[in-house]
């Protein structure tokens, strides 16, 4: 299949990488590149069609609970920890004019 990289994509990706590559690591890379898109089309080649798709590795199922609004009472205890509060809010610093 050999995946052919270029060049200007050596320099391209290396660029958004922000990284600085020598002659011999450029080289290095084009060599791996091409490895990895050859493996990749090699894995395109396995018969899937009886393969159940999945979400997970292992079998799961939803752990999730449902969201219910719940009054803790503790409303007065967290406010009490602010260093100053108004109307049953914090009051915060000002972060912007």
């Amino acid at each position: 299949m050999a995946n052919i990289i270029s060049d200007e994509t050596i320099e391209y990706v290396g660029i958004l990488a922000k990284l600085s590559l020598s002659d011999e690591e450029k080289e290095n890379a084009k060599k791996d590149m091409g490895a990895m898109l050859d493996y990749i089309d090699k894995l395109s080649e396995l018969d899937t069609d009886n393969v159940e798709p999945m979400s997970h590795v292992f079998d799961v199922s939803n752990v999730f609970r449902e969201d219910e609004v719940v009054d803790a009472g503790m409303r007065e205890a967290l406010l009490s920890n602010a260093p100053e509060v108004k109307d049953d809010m914090y009051m915060v610093p000002k972060t912007f004019n």
